[in-house]
Formats: structure tokens, C-alpha cells, sequence
């Protein structure tokens, strides 16, 4: 299991939210953690540790007030850990070169590919424009009627799309590796999504990422244990970088033992 640390930032400042309660009028969001450091502090973080694998997330809308500075500290920790970290938020196969050259090593992408059934055409764009070698793909997913359902636009859209082992496999074709967000989890730090990780630990020999309600290493044990040690980590709000419980360092030895 490797540890997948984040830089999610806000109006222009690092922060950690509760899942699902980002709105993009009036820019709002139920935070848990607002940092004073900038996101450069957090690339240079992670570089020290020789961690790969982070994701840079910009959770502001293009267009709306904060997004050319949200953009900016994200370009920020891009340039401080060139091909250390990964970039998602807003990304399709017009700007997705431009966050490359930045120095991300994948850009990461859900609605640009699952919205608007338009989903094989955009998912085609944007290998051809950055090489399925470069491309992760998001499956932000929340449950409905006992099932998971990849979501869109800031996670409040439900798709048709069914989170299901053959889907995996399926699209493992078009990309490097998989973040998978248990939205209706993520930010709480009450606990992981046990099915949903069971599901993914069938992806033996492809990269996933799991994010969401891990709040106590009693959490990331089960996670590592319920994921036969190959499903990857990302924690927020319950870690201590980001004002919880979990410290960093601890974090790291139990992910690499």
C-alpha cells in the first residue's frame, strides 16, 4: 500500500472539505481545515519524503471569482515537485498539455469523460491528446439503491455509470491508474466505504487509489487489510498536516510496512 498525500485548494488556499457540499456559487464549502501554508509548503513536503503520486486538486470552477488563483498555487506546486505530483479539477483535452508542461505526471479527470453521455468520445480526446500513460481517471462515486454510481459536477450529479469489477477492467484500458473518491464519506473521517474497497482490491495488477473516511488507524488497517495491501491511500482531514489526529509520519510507516 503506498500513501497518495493531497493538495486540495480552494479560493486560492489549501484546504480540506467535506465531500459533497461544494457549490460553485458563492464559491462555497463546508471546510474542515484552511491552511496558512501555501501549496508549494506541501509539494516541497512530500518531495522530502520521496513520495509520488499526489494529487494537486483545484476546486474551483473556471470562471468563477477564485479560479485564476486557485490555478495559481496549483501551478505553484507543480513547479516545486516537477513529476512528483498529479492535477485534477476542471480538466479536459484543451488545457490538460498545458498542466503537463506545469509538471504533473497524469492529470486526473472525471466529468469531462462521464458527463453528458458523451463518454467514449471525450474519454478517445484525451488519450490522444496526453497518452493513456498520463491519464487517471477519477471515479468519484456515491451509493444509490445498494449500488455505486460515478458522480459529476462537484459530486452532486448522479450518472447511468455503475461502479461495477467488469466497468474497471473496462476502462483500465484507457488510463494508468484509477482515484476512487466514497464521496459520501469523504471528509467525515467516520469510516471507509468496506464494499467499495473490497471492489477495488480485485484490481490486482492495476494502480487504484482509495479516498475517503479514513479518521483512525483502526480505518487505515482495515482499509490495508480489506485491500490485500495493493490498494493506495489518500488521507485529509484526519491527518495531522491538515489539522487531525493522524500523524504524518505514522501514517507513512504503517502504508510501507
Amino acid at each position: 500500500m503506498r500513501f497518495r498525500p493531497c493538495i486540495d485548494i480552494h479560493n486560492g488556499k489549501v484546504k480540506q472539505i467535506v465531500g459533497g457540499s461544494l457549490k460553485d456559487q458563492g464559491n462555497q464549502a463546508s471546510e474542515n481545515f484552511v491552511s496558512e501554508q501555501d501549496a508549494s509548503y506541501y509539494a516541497q513536503l512530500y518531495e522530502e519524503q520521496g513520495i509520488t503520486g499526489g494529487h494537486v486538486i483545484l476546486l474551483n470552477k473556471e470562471g468563477t471569482e477564485f479560479y485564476e488563483e486557485t490555478k495559481r498555487q496549483a501551478l505553484l506546486a507543480l513547479s516545486t515537485y516537477p513529476g512528483g505530483l498529479q492535477v485534477g479539477g476542471g480538466i479536459d483535452a484543451e488545457n490538460a498539455c498545458e498542466f503537463l508542461t506545469a509538471g504533473a505526471s497524469h492529470v486526473i479527470v472525471t466529468s469531462y469523460v462521464f458527463r453528458d453521455h458523451v463518454f467514449y468520445e471525450n474519454l478517445d480526446k484525451l488519450v490522444t491528446t496526453v497518452g493513456k500513460q498520463r491519464l487517471t481517471l477519477d471515479l468519484s462515486c456515491r451509493k444509490r439503491d445498494g449500488k455505486y454510481y460515478i458522480v459529476t459536477d462537484r459530486w452532486q450529479k448522479f450518472t447511468d455509470e455503475e461502479v461495477t469489477e467488469e466497468l474497471l477492467h473496462h476502462l483500465s484500458e484507457y488510463c494508468d491508474e484509477f482515484l476512487i473518491h466514497a464521496v459520501d464519506v469523504e471528509g467525515k473521517a467516520s469510516g471507509i466505504e468496506t464494499e467499495l474497497v473490497e471492489l477495488l482490491a480485485k484490481m490486482k495488477d492495476f494502480p487504484v487509489t482509495y479516498a475517503g473516511g479514513v479518521g483512525s488507524f483502526e480505518d487505515l488497517e482495515l482499509l490495508k487489510k480489506l485491500g490485500n495491501n495493493h490498494v493506495d491511500v489518500t488521507i485529509g482531514s484526519a491527518l495531522d498536516l491538515f489539522g487531525g489526529k493522524m500523524k504524518f509520519e505514522d501514517v507513512l510507516a504503517v502504508c510501507r510496512r
